[in-house]
C-alpha cells in the first residue's frame, strides 16, 4: 500500500491507496481513449506539444517492482512554509 503524509499548518493528513487503485489509474492513463482527449484539449489550445501514448506492458514491470519494495520511502519533503510530504511503500 502507498502511504502519502501531508503536514499543512499543524494538521497532519494521511492518504492510504491500494495498489488495485493504482493498477485501476495505470489502466485509465493507458487507454486510448484518455490519449486522444488529452491530445484533442491540447491541440485545442494551439500548443505543438503531444501526449506520447504509454503501454500497459511498460507500466506493469513498475508497479510489481513497487509492491515488492513496502517499507521503502520515495519522497520525503520540507518546504520553507512549513509543508511536509512524505510518500512511502
Amino acid at each position: 500500500m502507498l502511504k502519502v503524509k501531508l503536514k499543512i499548518d499543524g494538521k497532519r493528513f494521511s492518504i492510504p491507496v491500494p495498489y488495485s487503485v493504482l493498477n485501476l489509474a495505470s489502466m485509465i492513463i493507458t487507454s486510448k481513449l484518455l490519449n486522444r482527449l488529452v491530445n484533442k484539449a491540447i491541440k485545442k489550445n494551439g500548443s505543438k506539444f503531444n501526449f506520447p501514448e504509454i503501454n500497459r506492458k511498460d507500466l506493469k514491470p513498475l508497479l510489481q517492482g513497487l509492491s515488492k519494495n513496502s517499507g521503502v520511502i520515495l519522497v520525503d519533503t520540507i518546504l520553507k512554509d512549513g509543508t511536509e510530504v512524505i510518500v512511502k511503500l
